[in-house]
């Protein structure tokens, strides 16, 4: 978040301010993100109260806010996304023609959330460590349609493989508040398949490795672990 950045640069190009001034906005935010400060980094503490409300409003309206946020990015940078079917955990599907531009919405909806996801665990499964992005899925905790206010919150998703992305979505698996996997005992019972024992049952009770941003709400992975009954 320096002046030197190269994107700092050109967006203050953009809005005719000097990159000094954006730098200094952007640590001023800094300074309001829990996961900054928490690993010792502060950022500058000059936070405004307009800073601060944009910050809250982000916080209790993900979907809305980051939206917002990525259209005018986006027009003042002269920036157009295409559409593309980019792979999303329980992506929602519209019948054809009539709800063309809410399939449209959705898919950029799913592209903004898969890149924030993947940028914050460094294009790497969390759960295996492969670094192929054409087999990275970008998964939902709580599933789209079950969290209208959370769709977009990268806090609501997980970096995994497309196997393990599967197994999470359909209990097999599941990553405990305290960021560890916990295998089913459905799984569990199946040591024999080497293959079952190499993807998935060396995991068990292992931690994740932690995003660089936007860490999992614990919230999140309890109503995961609860909506499979682990634990009771």
């Amino acid at each position: 978040m320096h002046q030197s950045n190269p994107e700092v640069k050109a967006l203050a190009d953009r809005m005719g301010r000097t990159h000094s001034s954006v730098a200094m906005k952007l640590t001023n935010l800094a300074s309001l993100d829990p996961q900054i400060t928490a690993s010792g980094r502060k950022g500058l503490p000059g936070a405004s109260q307009l800073d601060r409300t944009v910050w809250n409003e982000l916080q209790t309206h993900w979907d809305a806010v980051a939206l917002q946020a990525a259209s005018s990015y986006e027009q003042l940078m002269g920036l157009v996304t295409p559409p593309q079917n980019e792979p999303c955990e329980d992506s929602p599907e519209f019948a054809e023609g009539r709800t063309s531009l809410r399939t449209i919405s959705a898919r950029t909806n799913q592209q903004w959330f898969r890149k924030a996801v993947l940028n914050s665990y460094q294009s790497r499964c969390c759960i295996s460590g492969l670094s192929e992005e054409r087999l990275l899925i970008a998964s939902h905790i709580v599933p789209w349609s079950e969290d209208t206010e959370n769709r977009l919150n990268p806090q609501n998703g997980l970096c995994l493989s497309a196997l393990h992305d599967k197994a999470f979505d359909l209990g097999l698996i599941t990553v405990t508040p305290e960021y560890r996997v916990l295998v089913s005992p459905r799984l569990r019972a199946k040591a024999a398949d080497a293959f079952m024992a190499e993807s998935l049952l060396q995991f068990d009770g292992v931690g994740i490795a932690l995003p660089e941003r936007f860490r999992p709400k614990a919230e999140f992975l309890a109503w995961h672990g609860q909506r499979f009954g682990y634990g009771t």
